[in-house]
């Protein structure tokens, strides 16, 4: 149904979809890539935030993103659809970017619904999104870049497991299983830190 808007969307704005612009940004029209920019922008940089937690970084890790995609658009395989493409680059700049800061703690923040749909059922008592970005960030600390950038992909973003698998680069069984595991850890510290958000016996 969401495909299904956008082409009825298109049919009605005139607006050209990504093929054609990336056809035409690879010939060499910039007018084309900007456009592409426009339309991407906002989800590229809501992701490398939501990996990295940090406004500034995700700014400059998305304006990174589309410098390389302009620079490799010969490479990109029409196979995948542009934004899937657009979340690997980003995602690869995102992780490498996590694996370099050795000089501070970071912290993720997430939105509200992956404590109780992702974690664990809903807490006791309603959380402000404020409680729910501090818990989260608190418990996210355990988890690798790879299994926060699966998991801001798959459960976030809202990817399918097979778009999740080529933006990370990697097979949907590994995809499946960096989710298994960010779910665990999570819920692991869940239970260590905050055991009355968990449900009776999900301490177990």
């Amino acid at each position: 149904m969401g495909r299904l808007r956008l082409l009825v969307r298109a049919v009605v704005s005139g607006e050209k979809d990504d093929r054609e612009l990336v056809s035409a940004a690879r010939r060499g029209d910039e007018d084309a890539f900007a456009t592409l920019v426009r339309r991407h922008q906002a989800g590229v940089r809501r992701c490398a935030a939501r990996i990295l937690d940090d406004s500034e970084e995700a700014r400059d890790i998305a304006q990174l993103a589309f410098v390389k995609a302009w620079e490799n658009l010969a490479k990109y395989d029409p196979a995948w659809s542009f934004s899937t493409w657009l979340y690997r680059i980003t995602t690869n700049l995102a992780i490498d970017t996590l694996r370099a800061r050795t000089s501070r703690e970071r912290t993720h923040v997430a939105h509200l619904r992956l404590v109780g749909e992702s974690v664990g059922p809903t807490a006791p008592r309603a959380l402000s999104e404020q409680e729910v970005q501090r818990i989260f960030g608190e418990l996210a600390r355990v988890l690798t870049p790879t299994q926060r950038a699966a998991f801001v992909l798959r459960e976030v973003e809202g990817l399918s497991t097979a778009e999740t698998a080529q933006a990370l680069g990697c097979s949907e069984a590994t995809v499946r299983n960096h989710i298994f595991q960010a779910r665990a850890a999570l819920r692991r510290e869940l239970a260590a830190r905050y055991p009355e958000y968990l449900p009776k016996g999900g301490q177990r």
